[in-house]
């Protein structure tokens, strides 16, 4: 009887199932995905499951947008349901997403373990609703598995015992190392020719603030005439609907220098940062995976929970101000940082099989 449960509800939760399903299935872990729906359209959903080739969930409980409140209530009511139905035993939760740190507590209150894959991230900002989810989440679960030495480090500062933590790498990593040939073969948009800069941003502190989103338009718009890069844009669904409530959609849509696309699939935004000269992010995501790729990043926020992307060079915090992201952003266009080995950060792209092992002993 399957008594393992990946709960996921997210577009960043789907890709680190990736290569954990694969490290499982190499072991003879029997398994189901539970998808709570926080992410429900084909873009920001489905394609990842097609093209990561994932298994279908075996619950979708269809949640959808709403508040911060709004979510978790339906998640804790409708996967209670289904940690019933399916007999789960060990609930593995990836990220810090409210579908994270719902479906935790209601796995805790139903007596059910909690294992909580990428633990330990710290962003030091205590409103910041994924900060209050992880740290919540780390302090419920039963196994911690904390990607870097900084978040192993912050779960034994915050005093949770020793023998629950387990340093293991980041499975993020391992994907990149999994499907480097899909990366490699993943195809362009059209409107990608010659040198770029690659832009993604989403988070609320910067898209739900007409002033903060104003400044970084006008950010992506110094950055385009004074260094004649194109700037290359997948708009996330909330950033669009916030672009054009602020009268700030046009400015960017109708500058040739600026390729605003649709969300795209993984192995494509994963080629985009591995071409670009440089990449300009809100996304905890982003800023690793250019680490990674050899790509120096500007990140628009005032702190980080991948300290090492900063601390060698390959990351410059600017927050929302127009004048610090030019700058930043043309510091690097000028400047590439020292060569530095990913691998000995995440793991060496073995996470995923060390997160497997330990849960089969742990079951055993």
């Amino acid at each position: 009887m399957t008594c393992i449960s990946f709960v996921v509800g997210t577009r960043p939760q789907h890709i680190k199932l990736a290569s954990l399903i694969r490290a499982f299935n190499s072991l003879g872990l029997e398994y189901n995905i539970i998808h709570t729906g926080q992410h429900y359209d084909y873009e920001m959903d489905g394609i990842f499951f097609e093209e990561l080739g994932l298994p279908e969930p075996i619950a979708y409980l269809g949640v959808g947008s709403g508040s911060h409140g709004e979510q978790a209530g339906k998640i804790i009511i409708r996967i209670e349901k289904a940690y019933k139905e399916h007999h789960t035993r060990l609930a593995i939760i990836p990220g810090d997403t409210n579908s994270a740190l719902a479906s935790g507590l209601a796995a805790i209150k139903l007596g059910i373990n909690v294992a909580h894959v990428e633990a330990g991230l710290r962003s030091r900002q205590p409103f910041m609703a994924e900060e209050i989810n992880r740290v919540l989440l780390d302090h419920l679960s039963t196994l911690l598995f904390p990607p870097t030495t900084y978040a192993y480090m912050n779960l034994l500062k915050e005093g949770i015992d020793f023998s629950k933590v387990f340093l293991v790498g980041d499975v993020m990593y391992d994907n990149i190392v999994l499907f480097k040939n899909y990366i490699d073969k993943a195809v362009l948009p059209e409107c990608v020719d010659g040198e770029y800069i690659y832009m993604t941003c989403h988070r609320a502190e910067n898209v739900d603030y007409p002033d903060r989103l104003g400044s970084i338009v006008r950010a992506v718009e110094s950055i385009a005439r004074v260094y004649g890069y194109k700037i290359v844009f997948p708009v996330h669904p909330r950033t669009c609907k916030r672009l054009i409530k602020y009268g700030l959609l046009d400015r960017l849509s109708n500058n040739k220098s600026i390729c605003m696309l649709k969300p795209v699939s993984y192995f494509t935004s994963l080629k985009l940062i591995k071409n670009a000269v440089v990449t300009l992010t809100d996304s905890g995501g982003v800023q690793k995976e250019s680490f990674i790729l050899g790509t120096p990043v500007v990140t628009m926020r005032s702190t980080t929970e991948w300290i090492e992307t900063v601390e060698y060079g390959w990351n410059t915090l600017v927050g929302c101000s127009t004048h610090r992201i030019v700058k930043a952003v043309g510091y690097f266009i000028n400047n590439k940082p020292e060569s530095i080995d990913p691998a000995k950060f995440y793991g060496e792209g073995k996470a995923s099989h060390r997160i497997a092992r330990i849960i089969k002993d742990f079951l055993e």
